[in-house]
């Protein structure tokens, strides 16, 4: 197993790295999360029936490793939120984390679209972020997220929609993108 987990790793590493560092935006948490889904192919590797490849296997683990640190996260903020009386107003609570290290984002053009990828719902921002960071198939993206690739494609759309209405807002007040 340690050979084929090094496999793995040497493979798959700076992709599965990138993907779930573009899903929590803080380099630590991204370590901690990479760790997490390390752990978990360790865990279910015996579980592996070669049905999709590894890689989408692996992504797989990754987005619901993903998903349960936002659902933690989230559950936080409701505990917190409760503590609080916030009165008529409707207050959200923000995440103010800087921009991604340039290690990780290299590109300028993918800088500017990173911060939009905010506005996105979690399914978008992964259908967007598989298929155009990752540069993953229609068919790969839907074995990965376990979606039809008709979802994807309806995601897909939803999320250009989104990314082009605030890129549009923020060109009209002279912003730059």
């Amino acid at each position: 197993m340690k050979v084929v987990f090094d496999e793995i790793y040497d493979q798959y590493h700076q992709d599965l790295y990138q993907f779930v560092f573009y899903m929590v935006k803080d380099k630590q948490i991204t370590e901690d999360l990479v760790q997490e889904v390390y752990l978990r192919v360790l865990k279910s590797s015996e579980g592996f029936r070669g049905e999709s490849s590894i890689k989408t296997w692996l992504f797989s683990i990754a987005r619901h490793v993903s998903l349960d640190y936002f659902r933690r996260k989230q559950r936080t903020r409701d505990r917190i939120a409760e503590y609080f009386n916030w009165g008529e107003k409707s207050h959200t609570l923000q995440d103010n984390q800087p921009l991604p290290d340039e290690l990780v984002i290299k590109n300028e053009e993918i800088k500017k679209i990173y911060k939009y990828l905010d506005y996105c719902t979690v399914d978008q921002r992964s259908v967007l972020i598989l298929r155009y960071i990752q540069s993953l198939s229609i068919q790969e993206t839907a074995d990965i997220l376990n979606f039809t690739t008709s979802k994807v494609k309806t995601t897909q759309h939803r999320g250009l929609k989104v990314l082009k209405r605030h890129i549009s807002e923020y060109r009209e007040r002279g912003e730059e993108i």
